[in-house]
């Protein structure tokens, strides 16, 4: 069932994109959940513009608010869930490992660490793994790996190496990941930023990334999203990351793919990259590589390359710790097991071929997927936001959530 006095979309009309807020929650929520939300904004750092709802359990597709309403979740924690709520498989191996042993810090060896790195390489093609936490380690970890093999196999002066990332990226919230953005809301008021450490280029345009590339060969790397998440699920031309990797040999740099959202079968490939039958140099991968149960990331790559990092240059206190590998060991089993990836491949086209029925709108621009991952745009013109319509979407028992103003993933 859906929670009680659904509106119309006409009465968000006004309201502006987060205006909603003050009116729905007074007008709209009752007691209870209010209570939680109110409590949440008065102590909590106002960096997220939540849907006003409270969830309280889960369960495979379902998720359950305080109020007993029930929903499906098409959001997934932005692919971090993707083997669904309350994964009890998962779970077990959780409780047995944290019974054992949780944390050592990589002082020490640990008996699932090995096995986690063996797993991980065998089943996604590479030599070497490092493990880190969240995402955005991943992405800085690889920027990291990419400089020193600049410096010391391209042979690039110190401190001179440059990566090129694509306008629209979206890899998280670190000082670094913000100066490499081109959206103001996420550097301004946070600098001084690395300008001069890097490049931005249009995605999906190969003739801009080849002119850059001819021109500096202080270019240590190309970092770039399969296909471009919170950016709207904007997906490049066939053959696109074909001519990125192509260009990436040619001129002597590195491929780096952020597989975070697209990876472990999101986009319907256990990497996206395997589209086109690409290997990136770096993949960076996070979120359901441990079923959104613990911050767990990775980056993988060929051991001449990760064996440019010596003991001492990089770490984490919990990066690789024995409950992350245990996670990470049951997590990619439950995904092979259940042919997760195929499931998302075969969900993905009948969701398509459902959504494409809504293609003659007047207020739909575009319908983009892989998977089951989709970007539903509105035309710009309409007087409703994507944040409107999810909270319409939300009485009616589905959570999504906007990128930008007009768009739902």
């Amino acid at each position: 069932m859906s929670p009680n006095s659904p509106l119309k979309i006409y009465d968000l009309k006004e309201t502006g994109m987060y205006g909603i807020y003050e009116d729905y929650i007074k007008n709209h929520i009752p007691n209870r959940s209010r209570d939680f939300i109110l409590n949440e904004q008065k102590y909590g750092c106002n960096n997220y513009a939540p849907l006003p709802i409270v969830l309280n359990k889960g369960n495979g597709v379902f998720l359950q608010d305080v109020e007993n309403n029930i929903y499906i979740d098409f959001l997934a924690a932005y692919s971090a869930v993707n083997h669904g709520h309350n994964n009890q498989t998962v779970i077990k191996d959780f409780i047995e490992q944290a019974n054992n042993l949780y944390m050592t810090s990589r002082a020490f060896y640990n008996n699932k660490l090995g096995e986690a790195s063996e797993l991980v390489c065998k089943i996604f093609g590479y030599e070497k793994v490092l493990f880190m936490n969240g995402g955005v380690e991943a992405g800085e970890s690889s920027v990291k790996i990419a400089r020193r093999w600049g410096y010391q196999v391209k042979k690039i002066e110190d401190n001179k190496a440059k990566i090129v990332f694509a306008k629209g990226n979206f890899w998280g919230r670190t000082t670094y990941a913000c100066a490499t953005s081109d959206d103001p809301s996420r550097y301004e008021g946070f600098g001084p930023l690395q300008k001069e450490s890097h490049y931005l280029v249009e995605y999906n345009n190969i003739s801009e990334l080849e002119k850059l590339l001819i021109e500096d060969n202080s270019i240590c790397a190309v970092f770039l999203e399969p296909i471009q998440g919170e950016n709207g699920v904007i997906i490049p031309d066939k053959g696109y990351l074909t001519k990125v990797s192509d260009l990436c040999k040619k001129y002597k740099c590195l491929f780096i793919a952020d597989e975070i959202q697209t990876g472990c079968g999101r986009a319907g490939h256990l990497l996206y990259c395997n589209d086109e039958g690409v290997k990136p140099d770096l993949v960076c991968l996070g979120k359901s590589l441990s079923s959104g149960l613990y911050p767990v990331s990775a980056v993988l790559a060929s051991k001449e390359i990760m064996d440019l990092i010596k003991p001492g240059e990089h770490g984490s206190t919990y990066g690789g710790n024995p409950l992350a590998a245990a996670i990470v060991l049951s997590s990619v089993r439950d995904i092979l097991n259940k042919q997760l990836v195929e499931n998302s491949y075969d969900k993905g086209l009948m969701l398509g071929n459902r959504l494409m029925e809504l293609k003659d709108s007047k207020i739909i621009k575009e319908i983009r997927g892989r998977g089951l991952m989709f970007g539903l745009e509105f035309h710009k013109d309409i007087d409703i936001s994507a944040y409107h319509f999810s909270v319409w979407l939300m009485e009616r028992g589905i959570l999504t959530k906007p990128t930008k103003r007009n768009i739902l993933r």
